[in-house]
Protein backbone atom coordinates (compact mmCIF):
# COMPACT_ATOMS: atom_id res chain seq x y z
CA UNK A 1 0.00 0.00 0.00
CA UNK A 2 0.98 3.69 -1.13
CA UNK A 3 0.90 6.20 1.25
CA UNK A 4 1.38 9.08 -1.04
CA UNK A 5 0.49 9.30 -4.67
CA UNK A 6 0.43 11.89 -7.40
CA UNK A 7 -2.29 11.97 -10.31
CA UNK A 8 -0.01 11.90 -13.83
CA UNK A 9 -1.35 11.31 -17.10
CA UNK A 10 -1.34 7.46 -16.73
CA UNK A 11 -3.85 7.72 -14.05
CA UNK A 12 -7.51 7.01 -15.08
CA UNK A 13 -9.51 6.93 -11.66
CA UNK A 14 -9.63 7.24 -8.35
CA UNK A 15 -11.88 5.10 -6.37
CA UNK A 16 -12.82 4.60 -2.77
CA UNK A 17 -12.03 1.58 -1.13
CA UNK A 18 -12.96 2.82 2.55
CA UNK A 19 -12.82 6.87 4.68
CA UNK A 20 -8.78 6.18 4.44
CA UNK A 21 -8.37 4.37 1.73
CA UNK A 22 -8.34 4.33 -1.94
CA UNK A 23 -8.08 2.61 -5.34
CA UNK A 24 -6.21 4.19 -7.76
CA UNK A 25 -6.67 2.75 -11.47
CA UNK A 26 -3.56 3.36 -14.01
CA UNK A 27 -3.04 2.32 -17.73
CA UNK A 28 -0.73 -0.11 -16.62
CA UNK A 29 -1.16 -0.53 -12.85
CA UNK A 30 -3.40 -0.37 -9.79
CA UNK A 31 -2.30 0.88 -6.57
CA UNK A 32 -4.13 1.45 -2.79
CA UNK A 33 -3.57 4.30 -1.58
CA UNK A 34 -3.66 4.92 2.19
CA UNK A 35 -5.27 8.72 1.71
CA UNK A 36 -9.05 9.21 0.61
CA UNK A 37 -10.03 10.49 -2.94
CA UNK A 38 -10.21 14.02 -1.85
CA UNK A 39 -6.84 13.67 -0.53
CA UNK A 40 -5.49 12.53 -3.42
CA UNK A 41 -6.85 15.17 -5.20
CA UNK A 42 -5.61 17.64 -3.28
CA UNK A 43 -2.05 16.44 -2.31
CA UNK A 44 -1.96 15.95 -6.48
CA UNK A 45 -3.27 19.52 -6.98
CA UNK A 46 -0.56 20.46 -4.14
CA UNK A 47 2.16 18.68 -5.72
CA UNK A 48 1.34 20.87 -9.28
CA UNK A 49 1.35 24.28 -7.17
CA UNK A 50 -2.45 24.94 -6.17
CA UNK A 51 -4.72 22.79 -3.80
CA UNK A 52 -8.13 21.30 -4.13
CA UNK A 53 -9.88 24.57 -2.70
CA UNK A 54 -7.95 26.74 -5.25
CA UNK A 55 -8.76 24.73 -8.20
CA UNK A 56 -12.16 24.31 -6.95
CA UNK A 57 -12.14 27.98 -6.93
CA UNK A 58 -10.83 28.55 -10.61
CA UNK A 59 -13.43 26.22 -12.33
CA UNK A 60 -16.05 28.43 -10.64
CA UNK A 61 -14.62 31.47 -11.48
CA UNK A 62 -13.88 29.54 -15.22
CA UNK A 63 -17.39 28.00 -15.86
CA UNK A 64 -19.50 29.05 -13.23
CA UNK A 65 -19.53 25.85 -11.86
CA UNK A 66 -19.64 25.31 -8.30
CA UNK A 67 -21.38 21.80 -7.43
CA UNK A 68 -19.37 18.75 -8.31
CA UNK A 69 -16.94 20.92 -9.69
CA UNK A 70 -14.34 19.43 -12.56
CA UNK A 71 -10.94 19.98 -11.04
CA UNK A 72 -7.24 20.89 -13.05
CA UNK A 73 -5.21 18.97 -11.44
CA UNK A 74 -2.39 20.05 -14.24
CA UNK A 75 -2.48 22.75 -16.70
CA UNK A 76 0.00 21.85 -19.36
CA UNK A 77 -1.18 18.17 -19.96
CA UNK A 78 -4.70 19.07 -19.32
CA UNK A 79 -5.08 16.75 -16.35
CA UNK A 80 -8.35 17.00 -15.69
CA UNK A 81 -10.59 15.32 -13.09
CA UNK A 82 -13.99 15.26 -12.62
CA UNK A 83 -16.03 13.69 -9.55
CA UNK A 84 -19.22 10.99 -9.79
CA UNK A 85 -20.79 12.64 -7.24
CA UNK A 86 -20.63 15.55 -4.45
CA UNK A 87 -16.80 14.78 -2.95
CA UNK A 88 -18.35 14.41 0.29
CA UNK A 89 -19.76 11.40 -0.27
CA UNK A 90 -17.92 8.38 0.58
CA UNK A 91 -18.62 6.40 -2.87
CA UNK A 92 -17.53 9.78 -4.74
CA UNK A 93 -15.44 8.30 -7.40
CA UNK A 94 -12.68 10.79 -9.48
CA UNK A 95 -12.65 9.61 -13.65
CA UNK A 96 -9.63 11.14 -15.27
CA UNK A 97 -11.35 13.26 -19.03
CA UNK A 98 -8.62 12.70 -21.22
CA UNK A 99 -8.58 8.83 -21.12
CA UNK A 100 -11.77 8.42 -21.09
CA UNK A 101 -12.43 7.11 -24.75
CA UNK A 102 -16.18 6.10 -24.59
CA UNK A 103 -18.68 5.94 -22.55
CA UNK A 104 -22.48 3.96 -22.31
CA UNK A 105 -25.84 3.37 -20.61
CA UNK A 106 -25.58 -0.21 -18.86
CA UNK A 107 -28.69 -1.47 -16.96
CA UNK A 108 -28.24 -0.07 -14.00
CA UNK A 109 -25.16 1.77 -13.83
CA UNK A 110 -23.23 3.38 -16.78
CA UNK A 111 -19.92 2.02 -17.95
CA UNK A 112 -16.44 3.40 -18.86
CA UNK A 113 -14.42 2.94 -21.60
CA UNK A 114 -10.95 4.12 -20.88
CA UNK A 115 -8.38 4.77 -23.94
CA UNK A 116 -6.30 1.43 -23.04
CA UNK A 117 -9.52 -0.45 -23.55
CA UNK A 118 -10.13 -0.76 -19.82
CA UNK A 119 -13.62 -0.73 -18.57
CA UNK A 120 -14.89 0.35 -15.50
CA UNK A 121 -18.90 0.04 -14.53
CA UNK A 122 -19.74 3.13 -11.78
CA UNK A 123 -22.58 3.41 -9.82
CA UNK A 124 -23.77 7.16 -11.63
CA UNK A 125 -26.55 7.67 -14.14
CA UNK A 126 -25.51 8.09 -17.61
CA UNK A 127 -27.29 11.62 -18.06
CA UNK A 128 -25.49 12.43 -14.90
CA UNK A 129 -22.28 11.00 -16.21
CA UNK A 130 -22.98 12.99 -19.60
CA UNK A 131 -23.35 16.41 -18.01
CA UNK A 132 -20.22 15.77 -15.80
CA UNK A 133 -18.21 14.55 -19.37
CA UNK A 134 -19.74 18.25 -21.00
CA UNK A 135 -18.45 20.17 -17.38
CA UNK A 136 -15.31 18.63 -17.71
CA UNK A 137 -14.91 19.37 -21.80
CA UNK A 138 -15.85 23.14 -21.20
CA UNK A 139 -13.26 23.70 -18.55
CA UNK A 140 -10.90 22.05 -20.70
CA UNK A 141 -11.87 24.35 -23.69
CA UNK A 142 -11.69 27.11 -21.65
CA UNK A 143 -8.53 26.30 -20.59
CA UNK A 144 -7.06 25.86 -24.59
CA UNK A 145 -8.76 29.36 -24.89
CA UNK A 146 -6.05 31.17 -22.19
CA UNK A 147 -3.30 29.06 -23.33
CA UNK A 148 -3.70 30.28 -26.98
CA UNK A 149 -4.24 33.83 -25.47
CA UNK A 150 -1.05 33.63 -23.57
CA UNK A 151 1.30 32.27 -26.13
Amino acid sequence: MLENYEINISTLAIIPVDQKISKVIEEENTYLVHKNTTQIIDSSCKYFGSSYNGRHEGTKNLIGVNYKSPIVIEETNEIIFFPTSSPRFKDCYWLSLKNIKNYQKTDNFSKIIFNNEEELEINISYASLKNQILRSTMLESVLRKHKNIII
